[in-house]
């Protein structure tokens, strides 16, 4: 079902927008609308902008925990009472008295930033046998250290080493470069360079030094050791001094993000401008609340003088497209998922989503009937009502309640139809005599039969929406409206009828209701302009028209047909899971009454669980969509988004 929805104003004094939010609308679930683009039309408006003044301050917090073990994700919440300036007041002492570790932590993370990025420099060219200094003092030798990427490398091997006046001398072969540094005469040293970096040389200015490369490496890599050893040791003794006032700091940041939440209303808000003061004096919040929560936060405010909310009367907002908030029991709910993939319904439209769980369940459950994989997938559908993470899978508790009801009404547990007795029947083998058509399976008729039932119940409720949202013409002449609810009721009656062999009575006068609600259909918008006393237009020839209408009927009366017959696929697919169980069976040697091969019965049934029951899930989804919604559901409104909630 669709909440019943109430737009909201909610106005104070501007600085107060903050408190006001804190205090009482983040209680609430609220759709909040961009305030200046609702009420474009009135010049005084401008924008709420201003900085968060709390992030800073979660950010310092954040660089103290950083120092112990504590988890200081965004996900925290505690109750604990903090006002901002209580949380400044402790960041600003916890600083404070640790300001001397952390300035020697700062100036240890320096030195070992340092001695890390010389030591990464100097580890590619320790296997260069060249003292670095001497390398320096060259004065008629340029020199340049640097990488080639490797197929680079191949192609100065191959094409540019042997035309350049240099030597280049390989240091380090990595998967991706090769290290080395060139040599080359002064004079030559720009057609050195532009030769080199053709081939994307990419040059690596190194720290002056002295010694050879493997000390330098060394002696860098000694110190990186050192100050990180340092290092630990510092943020052991800070992890010490922080780890006492840790709750104290996680409280403050619990009140911070709240607070910064409370902030974010900003975003949506306006605020008012005096024409004669020039003074920006009042904010103004627009929003869709539950009727319910709204006259809740009313009488919260109501005692409140810096607060004043006004509840929009619901006549007044015809022309309004309320957010839509979907209401179902723990049950339906994750069916919600499914109804959204068509679309969020209309707030002035049914919420398909109990017709989604029930048909959806019978239908899946006759399509892929066996006790032993119903329960099973009942249990893994469990996992999703206690846990609110994996709620989707949720719905595969009740499909797999109905695949283990109709697996007793065919007498199948796990592929196996002779350990219970067939309540109803065996889907391979019943047949039912019918009829011009001779012999069927009974499965299908079912099938078509309850897919016709389906249609016939949509077609009531689009007819019901129809009068509900004002749309009569619609309601009346569609294909989906009375007239073709008349012509499918018409059509399915003589069909049963005729196909349970008894006399069709008054067939004449069927046939001129079959014509005449045909022929409503197809001149719908010339019975409603006639009705509605407009002028038709020129428009097309009567051969053009005649043309189109025509193609028009047949492809209604092609809909009708394809929707009903549709629904044979699940008995289609009744008969192919007990073909595929069977086949199963076969290989365990289950069926020559030998020794049965458990281990392929219970890998074959994971399989069919699995892989059939995705297939068998695809192709339910198929009939709701476009048997079944199609009649009656649009999915054109707009999702309620709680503010509150992150995506």
């Amino acid at each position: 079902m669709i909440t019943e929805m109430r737009l909201v104003n909610i106005t104070g004094p501007r600085d107060d927008i903050d408190r006001m939010a804190d205090q009482y609308l983040t209680r609430y679930p609220i759709h909040l609308e961009n305030a200046l683009k609702e009420l474009s039309e009135i010049r005084t408006l401008r924008p709420y902008t201003s900085p968060n003044p709390y992030e800073p301050w979660e950010e310092r917090i954040d660089n103290l925990l950083d120092y112990t073990n504590v988890e200081h994700g965004k996900d925290i919440h505690l109750d604990k009472p903090f006002t901002f300036e209580n949380a400044q007041t402790l960041v600003k002492d916890v600083e404070s008295s640790l300001e001397k570790e952390r300035q020697e932590i700062a100036k240890v993370e320096a030195e070992y930033a340092d001695a890390s990025d010389k030591f990464q420099k100097f580890l590619p060219f320790q296997s260069i046998d060249f003292t670095i200094d001497k390398i320096y003092q060259m004065q008629h030798i340029k020199f340049r250290f640097g990488r080639f990427t490797r197929e680079n490398y191949r192609k100065f091997e191959k094409y540019v080493k042997t035309m350049v006046p240099a030597i280049f001398v390989k240091s380090e072969e990595t998967e991706k470069y090769v290290y080395g540094v060139y040599f080359t005469p002064v004079e030559a040293r720009q057609r050195v360079d532009a030769l080199f970096f053709s081939l994307a040389w990419e040059r690596i200015y190194l720290p002056e030094e002295t010694g050879s490369f493997r000390e330098i490496t060394a002696k860098y890599q000694q110190l990186v050791e050192e100050t990180e050893s340092k290092l630990i040791t510092l943020k052991r003794k800070m992890r010490a001094l922080v780890t006492p006032v840790a709750p104290d700091l996680l409280a403050a940041k619990s009140r911070l993000l709240d607070l910064s939440q409370a902030f974010g209303v900003r975003k949506f808000a306006a605020i008012t401008r005096e024409e004669f003061a020039q003074k920006e004096t009042r904010y103004l919040l627009i929003g869709w609340m539950a009727e319910t929560d709204a006259q809740s936060l009313r009488n919260d405010v109501k005692d409140d003088p810096d607060v004043t909310m006004y509840i929009e009367d619901k006549d007044d907002n015809q022309h309004l497209n309320p957010p839509t908030k979907m209401k179902n029991n723990f049950l339906i709910r994750p069916f919600e998922l499914l109804t959204k993939m068509y679309g969020v319904p209309n707030y002035r439209e049914i919420d398909p989503t109990t017709i989604v769980g029930i048909s959806y369940s019978l239908l899946f459950g006759a399509m892929f009937g066996d006790v032993g994989q119903g329960l099973l997938l009942f249990l893994i559908g469990m996992v999703g009502f206690f846990n609110k993470k994996l709620r989707p899978i949720g719905m595969l508790a009740p499909i797999g309640v109905s695949s283990t009801i109709f697996g007793f009404l065919y007498g199948s547990i796990f592929g196996f139809e002779d350990v219970i007795p067939a309540l109803w029947l065996h889907p391979m083998t019943h047949m039912t005599d019918v009829p011009f058509f001779g012999s069927l399976n009974t499965v299908f008729i079912v099938a078509v039969s309850f897919g016709m039932f389906l249609i016939l119940a949509t077609m009531v409720m689009n007819i019901v929406q129809r009068f509900n949202a004002g749309e009569k013409w619609e309601a009346i002449f569609d294909k989906n409206g009375i007239a073709g609810f008349i012509f499918y009721f018409v059509l399915v009656f003589m069909l049963v009828l005729y196909m349970s062999g008894n006399t069709i009575p008054a067939i004449g006068l069927l046939l001129f209701i079959l014509a005449i609600s045909l022929i409503t259909i197809a001149f719908k918008e010339e019975i409603v302009a006639k009705l509605e006393h407009h002028t038709e237009e020129h428009g097309d020839n009567v051969v053009i028209k005649g043309l189109s209408i025509f193609f028009e009927t047949f492809e209604t009366l092609l809909t009708y047909f394809s929707n009903s017959i549709s629904f044979v696929r699940v008995g289609a697919f009744a008969i192919s899971h007990g073909a595929m169980m069977s086949v199963v069976l076969m290989f365990a040697g289950a069926e020559n009454g030998g020794n049965i091969n458990w281990l392929v019965i219970v890998l074959g049934n994971l399989f069919i669980t699995g892989f059939e029951g995705l297939v068998v899930a695809i192709q339910v989804l198929r009939l709701e969509f476009y048997e079944i919604f199609s009649h009656f559901y649009r999915g054109d409104g707009i999702e309620f988004k709680n503010i509150w909630i992150k995506d």
